[in-house]
């Protein structure tokens, strides 16, 4: 009895389905990151958004509290620049919004025991930032002029820490 397929077009069969699962186990579903989100305070107390671009574009930020169920995740405050961010640093205050920055969803509350997110976007979905989370308690314990972020190291360790502002603008963008 002969196979109803050749060889050859078995083969190519599977050198197609080969590429295929290569090219779909490479090609990620999240947004590249290329910018780092820290928070910081200000002298008075305010909430600082602070976001290090690392070369492309930001447009905005959001935080949310940060939830295991994608379903419980809410968001408590949502900021777009008036102008997209480019390389470089920039802060704001996330209640009320700094000049050059429009609240779309103004800051609700924040409360205790509550972990929260803050993490930068652009409109299109092609770029975003790193995010970091955050409790009262970790915001209390920042000064004015450090800043609370997520550092990656060249191995791929996370660890939030908080560093002055001209160490994390040095050394933000380093593993990015």
């Amino acid at each position: 009895m002969q196979p109803t397929v050749s060889w050859r077009v078995f083969r190519r069969f599977v050198g197609a389905f080969a590429v295929g699962v290569a090219l779909a186990a490479t090609s990620g579903c999240t947004v590249p990151v290329d910018a780092v989100a820290g928070i910081s305070v200000t002298g008075d107390g305010h909430l600082l958004g602070v976001m290090m671009v690392c070369g492309h574009q930001i447009d905005g930020a959001t935080l949310y509290v940060d939830s295991t169920d994608v379903d419980r995740e809410v968001t408590v405050g949502s900021w777009a620049a008036d102008r997209p961010l480019t390389a470089g640093l920039a802060t704001w205050t996330l209640d009320p919004p700094s000049a050059g920055w429009t609240a779309t969803r103004s800051l609700k509350p924040l409360t205790a025991k509550t972990t929260y997110t803050l993490c930068g976007w652009t409109k299109d979905n092609s770029w975003s930032s790193s995010s970091v989370s955050f409790t009262l308690t970790d915001r209390d314990r920042l000064t004015p002029g450090t800043v609370r972020y997520d550092d990656v190291s060249g191995n791929g360790n996370e660890s939030t820490i908080a560093v002055p502002v001209a160490e994390f603008k040095a050394r933000a963008c380093e593993n990015s």
